[in-house]
């Protein structure tokens, strides 16, 4: 059974987002918690969040055991852009995109179903 949780509009660009989530696919839940716990970033921070909601998720929705989940895909979709404005030379102004993502983490009781 397939258990999700997802984060929306969270404040952080995709690209550092994903650094994260490719290196957490297909182990298991709790030693993954673990495993962020350790990492100075924020984007760890936000998807020990999103995998906390889909452990809470199982436990409650589903009746899962969360000693017995692996994480079967963690995917990162690019979310809005909020179109900023930085000041350059002469009194120009020079573009910024500040990037949102969504965080969507899938956990399944068995290790490998594709």
């Amino acid at each position: 059974m397939e258990v999700q949780a997802l984060t929306k509009y969270a404040h952080m660009s995709p690209k550092k987002v994903r650094d994260i989530t490719r290196e957490i696919q297909g182990r298991k839940a709790n030693e993954v918690l673990d495993m962020l716990r350790f990492i100075p970033r924020k984007s760890a921070r936000l998807v020990t969040k999103t995998l906390r909601s889909a452990l809470a998720n199982a436990e409650n929705n589903h009746n899962l055991l969360s000693d017995t989940l692996f994480i079967y895909r963690a995917i990162v979709e690019e979310g809005p852009s909020l179109g900023r404005f930085k000041a350059g030379a002469r009194g120009s102004a020079k573009p910024r995109e500040k990037r949102m993502s969504h965080i969507r983490i899938v956990l399944s009781d068995s290790e490998n179903k594709s």
